[in-house]
């Protein structure tokens, strides 16, 4: 999973002590920000184009079509997070709030030369053990809390990389390993504090604002800025166990075969609840083919683990590597230890997706089939990959639909297509975009859903707002659209309309 997601805030007025609160004609960045009478916090950084700090509060995990920036806030309080955006919004300056910095659909590039506001600094994860609360700021990443949550006794379900934002990766859905067990990520979410466009700075939860708090879980880059959310913890269960293994080209079919089988065994597909599956079609430099890596990754012991995995195990991988993991290593010690290079930042890549109720191995096995081929005429694109997403969905199907906005819970495989070429302009660009599209629709027609539909984290920007936000959910997502945003200053996240249909 990547994540997290990028957010764009605007609000109307000042807080107490600012200036008039009439919006005007746009002007210098730098002049409104650095004004003498603004009480910005002394830990605030105000960061400009050529500053040794500003590449780095304004760096991104993909750099396809990224937003660009005239100047960047990066506020130790939350005050100054309202008084950044109610500065911008007066002075008609776009912008764009991040936490991970791991957001990569294409609308976000429709900011040109706007505000940053970089989370980063509002860091602080801390624990209630007797109420199995966790509280985090804006700007943490899931590396910075998974050891604190361990050490306290507990976990919690996440993405599968420890890059992204856990607040950025929550608002879209927050799907991952433990959906099976626990539920999504917002089934964990007890409340927010956010700040929405005319200036508010609003506790969000089920018994505050609680239709903003249906909308946020799973529509929330369109109704403000998070400063901060608070959790539900569970107990740790240890051991989990982890096993990686790779698939040479000639067993692509055995494999894809296996795993339909072990998705689509009953009624309503999906793997065991303790078994997550990612799937990857990659190219192998050394033998100069397209390969198969895989992580299957279970919450329990190795001899329960290998005996639901024996299905695959009995296929005889070219390598195969067993070992137990702690809850707070999963994503840095699973997949061959690939997440450090996964996180390696300003990629340019190219991503497409598609949700998947029902596994199609044919579908599988000629996607792998069209990746061969591609890779082996562009050469310098060979660190393109197909990712297939295999998460149980037991306990997030048991949340009723109506519960959030999130539209996806009966996904049994999310299908992310990464096309990476190493320059900008590359020949590959044009070819791998088709291919990307190609491929997304070969999945869309086998998947069990009438139509394509997408995980908004992970949406390229050009499907249309029913694929990415549910037709059944738009009625009162609009509504609320229209509530918190009915200018749309939050314009550049796949925003929602403030009227539907």
């Amino acid at each position: 999973m990547r994540f997290l997601h990028s957010l764009a805030f605007a609000s109307i007025g000042l807080l107490s002590g600012g200036f008039a609160a009439a919006v005007r004609p746009r002007t210098d960045i730098r002049t409104v920000i650095t004004d003498p009478r603004i009480d910005w916090s002394s830990e605030t950084s105000l960061l400009f184009p050529g500053d040794p700090n500003f590449a780095n509060v304004t760096e991104r995990w993909a750099i396809f079509r990224p937003p660009t920036y005239a100047a960047a806030v990066s506020p130790k309080t939350e005050a100054d997070v309202v008084e950044a955006v109610k500065l911008a919004t007066e002075y008609n300056i776009p912008l764009l709030a991040t936490g991970g910095h791991h957001g990569y659909g294409t609308t976000l590039g429709n900011l040109k030369n706007g505000l940053a506001i970089d989370l980063g600094q509002l860091n602080n994860v801390s624990i209630d053990r007797s109420t199995g609360l966790l509280a985090v700021g804006g700007g943490v990443r899931f590396r910075d809390m998974a050891d604190v949550i361990y050490d306290a006794g507990f976990q919690i379900q996440t993405g599968t990389c420890s890059c992204p934002g856990m607040v950025g990766v929550t608002i879209g859905g927050g799907i991952g390993r433990l959906g099976g067990i626990y539920g999504l990520l917002i089934d964990a979410l007890v409340s927010v504090r956010l700040v929405t466009a005319d200036g508010k700075l609003l506790d969000v939860s089920e018994h505050s604002n609680p239709d903003l708090f249906w909308g946020i879980r799973g529509a929330g880059a369109n109704f403000g800025v998070i400063t901060s959310a608070t959790y539900k913890l569970q107990h740790r269960t240890d051991p989990f166990t982890s096993v990686d293994v790779i698939f040479p080209a000639e067993k692509n079919a055995s494999y894809f075969n296996a795993l339909q089988s072990l998705i689509n065994r009953n009624k309503s597909p999906s793997l065991p609840a303790k078994l997550a599956v990612t799937s990857a079609i990659g190219y192998n430099s050394t033998t100069n083919e397209p390969q198969i890596t895989a992580s299957w990754v279970y919450a329990g012991p190795q001899h329960e683990a290998l005996q639901v995995m024996a299905p695959m195990l009995s296929l005889k991988p070219s390598v195969t590597a067993i070992n137990n993991v702690p809850w707070n290593r999963l994503n840095t010690e699973t997949g061959f230890g690939s997440d450090a290079q996964t996180c390696i930042p300003d990629k340019i890549v190219s991503i497409y997706t598609a949700n998947v109720r029902t596994f199609s191995a044919s579908t599988a096995v000629e996607t792998f089939e069209k990746m061969a081929a591609f890779y082996a005429k562009y050469s310098d694109a060979r660190n393109s990959s197909i990712l297939l997403e295999s998460f149980p969905n037991e306990a997030a199907s048991a949340v009723p639909d109506d519960t959030t906005a999130y539209p996806w819970r009966d996904t049994a495989t999310y299908l992310l297509i990464q096309f990476i070429w190493e320059e900008a302009g590359s020949s590959s660009e044009e070819p791998g975009n088709a291919l990307g599209r190609e491929l997304r629709d070969d999945f869309a027609a086998t998947s069990g859903f009438s139509d394509l539909s997408v995980y908004v984290n992970y949406a390229h920007g050009d499907e249309t707002i029913e694929q990415i936000y549910g037709a059944r959910k738009l009625p009162r997502l609009a509504k609320l659209k229209a509530r918190y945003d009915p200018k749309n200053v939050f314009a550049f996240n796949n925003a929602l309309p403030t009227a539907y249909p």
